[in-house]
């Protein structure tokens, strides 16, 4: 029932629910200061920092050293990709549903498979230096840029009592995170 920390999507350090912190783009570490002037993770010319005298890095997927499961818990773990997001809540492998636990609101995902559960939160968003839809909302970074808006955000779970499915949020704006094993090769 922990929400952990709230990451900026490809920063490693972290905020606890009640730590102060200011999640915007003025202080996101991959811009200099607004959407259209990103220093990684970009395909497009319109969001990248033509002051850097380079085109876009067209890296659409977290590098290790900036995948905060990776920086916080070690080689053997990631942030989930899309598709692994995605199977997560698929109908044909898992049931979900919305609940409450040790009064703490979110979604119960159990494996039709083998009957395993994991239960995550419903922790909101930082942007700012608010915390939203606490209680009503859940926000899981993947590790992939959203491919339609590259420059400036990212692909995420959401959920809320009626619905799961994925999103696409500014990478600016603090969520939580869920790490993954790394497969095996």
């Amino acid at each position: 029932e922990d929400y952990g920390l709230y990451f900026a999507w490809g920063e490693t350090k972290g905020y606890a629910k009640g730590e102060s912190h200011t999640f915007n783009w003025s202080n996101y570490k991959w811009c200099n200061g607004s959407a259209s002037k990103m220093t990684k993770y970009s395909t497009s010319t319109s969001y990248w920092d033509s002051s850097l005298g380079t085109s876009p890095d067209n890296k659409t997927v977290l590098d290790a050293d900036d995948d905060a499961a990776t920086a916080n818990w070690g080689s053997g773990w990631q942030m989930p990709s899309l598709a692994q997001i995605k199977e997560l809540y698929n109908s044909s492998y898992t049931t979900t549903e919305w609940t409450t636990m040790n009064g703490v609101n979110g979604r119960k995902i159990t494996s039709k498979s083998n009957g395993n559960s994991i239960f995550l939160p419903a922790e909101g968003y930082r942007y700012d230096t608010s915390l939203d839809s606490e209680g009503s909302n859940g926000f899981y970074w993947s590790r992939e840029l959203h491919s339609s808006y590259s420059g400036f955000s990212a692909h995420s779970l959401n959920f809320h009592s009626g619905n799961v499915g994925t999103s696409d949020y500014g990478r600016y704006g603090g969520q939580s995170i869920r790490a993954v094993r790394v497969p095996s090769e």
